[in-house]
């Protein structure tokens, strides 16, 4: 609980409310925050839309099929070895899937991530496609809520059904919540911090490097995180500690602390479960 003086000034005649002023400005701050990550997502998507053209057009412009294989190797290869993972030889491929499905940039929703469209490319009907993708941003679905959807032929079943509202309305009863391991990613690759391997880094440097480079760690880190604070003090029991970094995850609705860690893991420490749960 705050103290009083913590939540008003008094300035001669007038009481000023700091509290109103602070969530004020932190609404905003966190509502700007979902707006640049919400951005990041509809960059990176149009970028896998473009490799994806490309790439199909290369492959229908050549006289075999091994050539645009080996173009898609190649491509892979090169891209993967300056910007990570995520352009290897299958997901170049799924990204010419999703150039077919959607050949024209405009038609594509911002409203979804490039997880929603894994999904979706997977699907060869059109209408079929065209239905998932509307419900998905009418209800706001998140990706294993979507595959959950496909999984149970919820189309099929709409078509079939006399009351379609009932079959959608039935179909939110079973809406599943966002899981962890629906927004965390294992593993995570940090190759634009430009560590070099066999270094003796210290763990202040991994941090050093991961905030110098914060926008392309939060691509990284996936969607709905917002950075909050490094080294935030926080009061477990009678004690303060410092972990490394603090994000809040909008999609999980909860605070994701990442404590930076060279060598064994050390699980008595102050991130025992005990301790976490007291965090809790």
């Amino acid at each position: 609980m705050k103290k009083k003086n913590e939540m008003t000034v008094n300035n001669g005649n007038e009481i000023i409310d700091v509290e109103n002023i602070y969530q004020d400005i932190r609404t905003k701050i966190i509502s700007a925050r979902e707006k640049m990550f919400k951005h990041i997502d509809t960059t990176m998507t149009e970028v896998y839309w473009y490799v994806g053209k490309i790439t199909y057009e290369l492959s229908e412009n050549s006289t075999k099929a091994s050539y645009g294989k080996k173009i898609i190797d190649t491509l892979s290869s090169k891209l993967t070895k300056e910007f990570g993972s995520g352009f290897s030889s299958v997901s170049i491929r799924r990204m010419r899937r999703f150039y077919e499905m959607y050949p024209i940039w405009s038609t594509v929703s911002t409203e979804l991530s490039w997880a929603h469209f894994q999904e979706l490319i997977k699907i060869d009907r059109k209408e079929e496609r065209d239905f998932y993708e509307l419900e998905s941003i009418k209800s706001n679905w998140g990706c294993r809520e979507l595959r959950r959807q496909i999984n149970t032929k919820l189309y099929d079943r709409y078509l079939i059904s006399p009351d379609k509202n009932m079959i959608i309305n039935e179909s939110k009863k079973g809406v599943i919540e966002r899981e962890p391991e629906e927004i965390l990613k294992s593993p995570y690759i940090f190759e634009f911090a430009g560590l070099k391997e066999n270094k003796n880094y210290l763990e202040t440097d991994l941090e050093s490097a991961l905030l110098s480079h914060l926008t392309e760690f939060l691509l990284e880190l996936g969607r709905g995180f917002s950075f909050v604070a490094s080294q935030q003090r926080i009061k477990i029991g009678a004690e303060y500690y410092y972990p490394d970094l603090i994000f809040y995850n909008r999609l999980a609705k909860c605070f994701v602390i990442i404590d930076l860690k060279i060598g064994k893991i050390n699980s008595s420490g102050y991130w025992s479960n005990a301790n976490v749960c007291k965090l809790l």
